[in-house]
């Protein structure tokens, strides 16, 4: 049986999930119909030979004896695809209104966690013949770009490729996603002597106080680190969380980003950045709400794999902190904050600056993350208000069944205490934006999709100065 130990991140992604707040990321892709109008549900059974060639999709957690409190991936001897794909028909008045309310839906649901933490639902009904994937990985299986690489998978481009190169996971020393294996979990943690297991209990035992004891010193010295005890006064991101979620979508020009981007400088995610904070305050105006007393802060995640690389095992994320100048009204400011905000957090590094939570999970025993993981769960509320990530994705056209892809929106999983996380993708000359929230705090998430719509108008519209001038002219 092949087993390999959960990383570090992997192993508090896992611990930090509970039934109210699931801890697994998604993506909802719309695709135009089949070509001679081929019935949509035979995608069925192409997406469940493809998933089931994914060898990374037939592994699932297991607990393991040693080391203390870890985890193991192991391949399902009993795998079988049906019990993670399916189809769900939608009625087709407005098939785009009816997979975004259903992905609200599925998005609250946990992943089974005895099984390989992963789901895929074919979305049929539209009338024109068109239909939709929602799918959802557990965070401890993937991070974004990870995500990318796993379910590319089910793409007809890529599934050619791997079909022409004949390349086999698990061939050449390769772990079952395709990766160079680490070590592997020792067989005798799986079976032990009575000996073994007498000094592990005992270990257990004597860990426990120590584990809960670091992980409250990390989750203290985090927030330290981040400077803020209380979150800024905006009811809707500071609302307690209900365990529902809403979904909502926005597909924004990327040639019209590129253009802001060149005209100001920076990067278009910088760009991207800003439209999140003028829509959030565009948002807060049209509701009625007060402008908060100090400006909402987001979690920026940045990929700590390094292009052209071998891939490192599990997770490899860390994150920026970026106040997100919604207090401020001039949209051109907005941006040149955002650029000088990202520039110094750029020039720390993403190792070292108070975003970089994710990398003090490298410092826990496995066991502080099983028990320090209540403790942790409530510290995200602390830090950030909001997250916003940029997930790319492959820039040749891609397919399912000879079907276009015609939209892939990304979804990120919200922490306890979090109502709102922002995640793009640029993908065929537009960013695809998926927003999803907690569905009390946020009922009308449909209105801030709308006003990142308005915001890029506002902003291209700004009649921004050429080059670094935005920025030295920013006070």
């Amino acid at each position: 049986m092949s087993s390999q130990l959960l990383a570090p991140l992997d192993l508090a992604f896992w611990h930090l999930e509970s039934a109210d707040h699931p801890m697994h990321l998604g993506a909802l892709a719309h695709f135009g119909p089949l070509p001679g109008d081929g019935d949509p549900s035979a995608v069925l059974d192409l997406l469940g030979d493809r998933a089931a060639a994914i060898p990374r999709l037939r592994m699932r957690v297991r607990d393991v004896l040693l080391p203390v409190g870890g985890a193991a991936w192991s391949t399902d001897k009993h795998f079988d695809v049906r019990r993670h794909v399916r189809e769900i028909a939608l009625p087709g008045a407005d098939f785009g209104a009816e997979t975004a309310r259903l992905a609200g839906e599925l998005m609250e649901r946990p992943v089974e966690r005895g099984l390989p933490p992963w789901e895929m639902y074919l979305l049929t009904g539209a009338p024109d013949g068109s239909f939709a994937v929602l799918v959802k990985l557990h965070h401890a299986l993937a991070d974004g770009m990870r995500a990318v690489a796993i379910g590319a998978g089910i793409f007809d481009e890529i599934a050619a490729l791997a079909r022409r190169t004949g390349r086999k996971a698990g061939a050449r020393g390769e772990s079952p996603d395709g990766r160079r294996r680490p070590a592997a979990v020792p067989p005798r943690s799986w079976l032990p002597g009575p000996g073994r297991i007498v000094g592990a209990a005992r270990e257990r035992i004597g860990d426990l106080g120590r584990a809960v004891e670091v992980g409250a010193s990390v989750v203290g010295a985090s927030v330290a680190r981040a400077g803020r005890l209380d979150p800024p006064a905006t009811a809707a991101l500071a609302a307690d969380s209900s365990g529902t979620r809403r979904v909502a979508t926005a597909v924004l020009d990327l040639e019209r980003v590129h253009r802001i981007r060149r005209a100001s400088g920076g990067t278009a995610n910088d760009v991207l950045l800003a439209l999140v904070a003028g829509a959030l305050r565009r948002w807060l105006d049209e509701r009625g709400e007060p402008l908060p007393g100090a400006d909402p802060r987001a979690l920026v995640p940045v990929s700590r794999r390094r292009p052209g690389s071998p891939a490192a095992s599990g997770n490899s994320l860390s994150a920026y902190l970026l106040s997100l100048p919604v207090t401020e009204p001039d949209p051109a400011v907005r941006l040149a904050e955002v650029r000088r905000a990202m520039d110094r957090n750029k020039a720390v590094g993403p190792l070292r600056g108070a975003g970089a939570v994710a990398v003090l999970a490298d410092q826990l025993p496995p066991l502080a993350h099983r028990f320090g993981a209540p403790l942790a769960s409530g510290a995200a509320r602390l830090l950030f208000d909001v997250l916003v990530t940029n997930v790319p994705l492959p820039r040749s056209a891609l397919s399912l069944g000879g079907a276009p892809l015609r939209t892939l929106f990304p979804m990120a999983p919200l922490a306890r205490g979090q109502a709102l996380a922002v995640a793009m993708s640029p993908y065929g000359g537009r960013v695809h934006v998926g927003l999803v929230a907690d569905g009390k705090a946020v009922p009308d998430l449909d209105a801030l999709a709308t006003a990142l719509s308005a915001e890029l108008d506002l902003l291209d519209g700004a009649g921004l100065p050429a080059g670094p001038g935005l920025l030295d002219g920013a006070g």
